[in-house]
């Protein structure tokens, strides 16, 4: 029953994306806020059909830890389902991603449009800088920036080596950082087809405040991150 309910959702879901990226094609020459608007609508709908299809939901805890105005979010990535959730519960959030995005049909020129941050993995201090550009406008704008600092999808109880963006951005753009641990690649993994039901716990954590130097920073964030990520999948 799970593996019907799993493929009846990927096949909605698919024709659900496909529809809505061929309907708003002409909103590419929109404002990028009526592309998000736009984008909401898709990513809701995905959401619905996921809790009907498959008895996929979520939770968040922490809500008292998000910050009024924009702010930088490191997240835990350990399924699609957060580039999703966040894109709809945040308000216009730019993601720091792979370049590559931006090459895929009718979705990445959408992604360029609403002015995701965009990065070069082998353009190293070149690329730091461009990205740390990026994000300072996007902070202009009044729009929070989401960075996965371990630059992949990662599987529940396991972890990678974080990345220097994250620390560029915390050193450069002097604000606090809030930290985001959740759970969803138990339910949604990273290449699996199979979605299972149950409820995704999604918690913000207390910011990290400005002026810690490097080490202390990536410290501190990856033990927060990383202790309740493992305590929600129930590694710790």
């Amino acid at each position: 029953m799970i593996r019907l309910r799993a493929t009846l959702f990927n096949v909605l879901y698919l024709l659900w994306t496909v529809a809505m990226h061929i309907v708003c094609l002409p909103l590419l020459l929109a404002s990028s806020s009526v592309i998000h608007g736009a984008g909401k609508v898709w990513i809701a709908g995905a959401l619905w059909l996921l809790k009907v299809c498959v008895g996929l939901d979520a939770r968040e805890i922490g809500t008292e830890n998000l910050p009024k105005g924009p702010a930088l979010f490191a997240v835990k990535h350990q399924s699609a389902w957060e580039t999703l959730y966040l894109s709809w519960r945040l308000n216009q959030p730019a993601f720091v991603l792979k370049r590559e995005l931006l090459r895929i049909p009718l979705f990445g020129w959408f992604l360029r449009r609403v002015g995701m941050i965009a990065i070069d993995r082998g353009g190293k201090a070149s690329a730091l800088k461009k990205m740390v550009a990026d994000a300072r406008n996007v902070f202009d704008q009044g729009r929070p920036v989401i960075i996965f600092p371990e630059g992949t999808r990662v599987a529940p109880g396991a972890h990678r080596p974080y990345q220097p963006g994250i620390a560029a951005l915390y050193a450069q753009l002097d604000v606090p950082v809030v930290p985001v641990a959740l759970n969803s690649g138990l339910f949604w993994g990273r290449k699996a087809i199979i979605k299972k039901p149950g409820t995704i716990t999604i918690e913000y954590l207390p910011a990290v405040p400005p002026g810690l130097d490097r080490k202390a920073f990536m410290r501190e964030l990856e033990a927060r991150i990383e202790t309740a990520a493992n305590r929600l999948a129930g590694k710790g």
